[in-house]
């Protein structure tokens, strides 16, 4: 008997729906950060005085000193990519990216879009002071994508948010790896060595199938600290204890579990029951599931937007931005968020379809798949992210942050010019598995 997923029935899984819902809500938050960044730097004082105030944590004779700015881009910014491991854990496991086909479109359409944006970039750039921050190009922001998704897309079917957030995901690990492999200078062995040891043991949790939070936290917070030392974006760290957390749908026996413990409760209503009622209730959801449930709105509510308006704020003068309209950096982020992503999603997309290796739900068409590629140009956070790293001219930072903003603008509106000459801004959403009827006709009143 064939099984169909959800993906070609047209319908999304709950986690993914719950995942898109905060990332939609999120980058109204994100879009004020950005703005509140901006009138800061520019209308306000002390914007990069307060961000390079800095601040101590010591234990003991150690002790770690950072200013704001790398505390939220070093320390905070792991949550974000904790919960980025999470979802590409359990999207892998019990969502949208199960098997090798429905995998197989998103991440050859993001191969393309890493790819194409990067040697673009470098076409404007190499042998330059900028020739290293090809990374800026290659990243497409999961939050705003989505949102501005929501106000200039297809009203349905929702499998075009699916696609992109598979995109996303697929992205975020090249550009993780990017960072991991590009964007390190001295490496500190021992301890990098220690933060591998760390993560084989908790590696050997997961396949002893052993879970205890404060553990887990506990080995977390000393592998973040030795990659930190060791050279190494702590980015990492997050990504890869997202992905050893295991995800998993309720099991029978945990489902019947909670029906025992529950008519026991009934029965007689003690303190003991109810204990033994809720551990039951929280074991059948699988422990990737429910940090995922507590971490996200963190992440998308608080962590993201604050590392937005820690390091969005540029001075927009006009000496500026008549630098930034000559600077190959400015005009090779642009070009690469605008053309690239559009040329490299589109292409890598079709290569999958042309050859067979990859599907998508038979819902999407070209106008939608299209003009989401052209919105996977809107690279926020990791790009800002990237610059951190990337450059230390504060000229150079400049003129990257002004190509991030224009390039990010530019790629929303040309996702809504293409969904608009393609005719997908119209149509109707029936509930799914019903067929979508057509609108009845406009009589004038009687």
């Amino acid at each position: 008997m064939a099984v169909t997923t959800l993906s070609e029935r047209g319908e999304l899984s709950r986690a993914a729906r719950s995942f898109l819902s905060t990332e939609s809500g999120s980058a109204v938050l994100l879009l004020l950060a950005a703005v509140t960044a901006l009138l800061w730097a520019n209308l306000g004082t002390g914007y990069e005085d307060f961000w390079h105030m800095e601040f101590s944590l010591s234990l003991g004779g150690a002790e770690l000193t950072e200013d704001l700015r790398h505390w939220v881009n070093d320390g905070l910014m792991v949550l974000f990519f904790f919960s980025v491991g999470l979802e590409i854990s359990r999207e892998m496991v019990l969502g949208e990216l199960r098997g090798i086909r429905a995998l197989a479109a998103p991440t050859v359409a993001a191969i393309g879009g890493l790819v194409v944006p990067a040697l673009l970039y470098l076409a404007f750039n190499a042998g330059g002071p900028g020739a290293g921050a090809w990374g800026i190009a290659i990243s497409t922001d999961t939050a705003v994508v989505i949102g501005v998704l929501a106000l200039v897309g297809p009203r349905c079917p929702d499998q075009l948010r699916v696609f992109l957030l598979a995109l996303a995901i697929v992205d975020d690990i090249g550009a993780v790896a990017a960072i991991a492999l590009f964007y390190t200078e001295d490496v500190d062995v021992a301890a990098l060595v220690l933060a591998g040891v760390l993560f084989l043991a908790l590696l050997g949790l997961r396949f002893a199938k052993f879970w205890r939070t404060p553990i887990y936290v506990l080995i977390g917070v000393i592998m973040w600290w030795a990659t930190l030392r060791s050279g190494v974006h702590p980015s990492v760290v997050g990504v890869a204890m997202g992905l050893l957390v295991n995800a998993y749908a309720p099991r029978p026996w945990d489902m019947a579990r909670v029906q025992v413990a529950g008519r026991s409760f009934l029965v007689d209503p003690s303190p003991e029951r109810a204990l033994a009622t809720q551990v039951a209730v929280t074991e059948a959801v699988s422990p990737n599931e429910r940090l995922q449930l507590r971490i996200q709105p963190w992440s998308s509510y608080v962590i993201v937007p604050l590392f937005v308006l820690a390091n969005a704020g540029v001075v927009l003068t006009g000496e500026t931005l008549a630098a930034a309209l000559t600077s190959p950096i400015t005009i090779g982020i642009v070009v690469g968020l605008t053309v690239g992503k559009l040329i490299g999603v589109t292409a890598g997309t079709w290569v999958a379809l042309r050859t067979g290796i990859g599907k998508v739900p038979d819902t999407l068409r070209w106008g939608q798949l299209v003009g989401g590629a052209g919105l996977a140009g809107i690279g926020f956070t990791v790009a800002l992210f990237v610059t951190d790293l990337a450059l230390d001219d504060p000229a150079l930072v400049t003129d990257a942050k002004i190509g991030i903003l224009t390039g990010s603008i530019l790629a929303a509106g040309i996702g809504w010019t293409i969904f608009r000459v393609a005719g997908e801004r119209g149509g109707q959403c029936a509930p799914t598995g019903l067929p979508v009827l057509p609108p009845r006709p406009w009589r004038p009143p009687a």
